[in-house]
């Protein structure tokens, strides 16, 4: 736990799975934050997730934004929310943290970036991946050039089958923006991109499958960057196997790497070497909500004026890319960026 003479004063508007899994227990472990409110749509739910952690306050959304007891707040709502949400709490002057999407299209991201250039406060979209220790070092070997020059990389977020009794907004286009790829694909897109250092995409090509819901089960897409690299993003609800599967891979003209498990070759000597870093992780600890916390971490440090996030600018281009990867898979047709 962190130590701060101050507490910072943060609310939580909506009361889901990532709110009551991930954001609540994170926060309320923390001695350097004090979460006074929380607000959702269902209101009997929101005061009964405020009881089991101990939130004094359940209000609604515009009082909770309006409230000069809160600095921050997360916002953890369904995607078609996502957007307004954000202006409205940078546009009362609270710094933000908003589960990805940051928007369901790149026109919606611009406001966003807008509201927090003339807010002056911080906006951070929920990407943890991009604080886990595996992917920062292949973003390394990639930065450094070490692999040689990327040519290829692909991308995977799966999730094996599951019955589903009942629909929820992540099956209604209309709240969730998409389905499969808009859940699970935006953030292996953004995991491909990231380690990649966030080139340009040019063009692409995706497929979609449709299932039983309005929303896909599962896409490929295929992209090419601006400078010739070929990425491969797959994302799927229905993936009929034991467990789950993430993964990524970069390819280059001199080395490759992978995860999960981190593993990097590179030639040395005129041959593949095994150079994987040595990554010591505490036993039993789970990779996925470490990055929570080191993503929750960063942004309450630069709350606090300690750093900064990564610029809201950068999900413009990805919402571009996923805006042609439907346009591909409605029209099938190759799009260009």
């Amino acid at each position: 736990m962190q130590a701060s003479a101050v507490k910072l004063r943060a609310g939580v508007v909506g009361t889901g799975a990532v709110s009551q899994l991930v954001h609540l227990p994170i926060l309320k472990d923390r001695s350097d934050v004090e979460v006074v409110a929380v607000a959702d749509q269902d209101r009997p739910k929101a005061e009964a997730i405020a009881s089991r952690f101990g939130v004094p306050r359940v209000l609604d959304d515009v009082a909770l934004f309006r409230d000069d007891d809160i600095e921050a707040v997360f916002i953890c709502t369904p995607n078609y929310l996502h957007e307004q949400q954000a202006v409205a709490a940078l546009e009362a002057g609270l710094h933000v943290l908003v589960e990805r999407p940051l928007a369901l299209t790149a026109e919606g991201c611009r406001r966003v970036a807008q509201a927090a250039k003339n807010s002056k406060k911080v906006v951070a979209v929920g990407m943890s991946h991009r604080y886990r220790p595996d992917v920062s070092a292949l973003r390394a070997f990639v930065h450094g050039g070490e692999l040689g020059l990327p040519f290829s990389a692909r991308v995977a977020w799966m999730n094996r089958r599951v019955n589903v009794p009942r629909t929820t907004w992540r099956q209604r286009p209309d709240e969730a923006g998409g389905g499969a790829f808009m859940d699970l694909g935006v953030q292996a897109l953004d995991l491909g991109l990231w380690v990649l250092e966030q080139p340009r995409v040019k063009r692409v090509s995706a497929v979609m499958t449709q299932g039983e819901f309005e929303v896909e089960d599962a896409c490929t897409a295929l992209l090419e960057t601006e400078e010739g690299v070929a990425v491969t993003v797959e994302a799927s609800w229905i993936y009929n196997a034991a467990d789950d599967r993430h993964f990524a891979r970069v390819l280059g003209t001199e080395g490759s790497g992978s995860l999960p498990p981190l593993e990097v070759f590179k030639q040395l000597g005129g041959r593949p070497m095994n150079v994987t870093p040595r990554q010591p992780r505490p036993s039993g600890a789970n990779p996925y909500l470490n990055a929570y916390k080191r993503e929750i971490d960063h942004f309450l440090r630069a709350a606090r004026g300690l750093g900064a996030v990564s610029s809201a600018e950068d999900q413009i281009h990805l919402m571009e890319v996923v805006e042609a990867v439907y346009r591909s898979a409605r029209e099938r047709v190759e799009v260009s960026l």
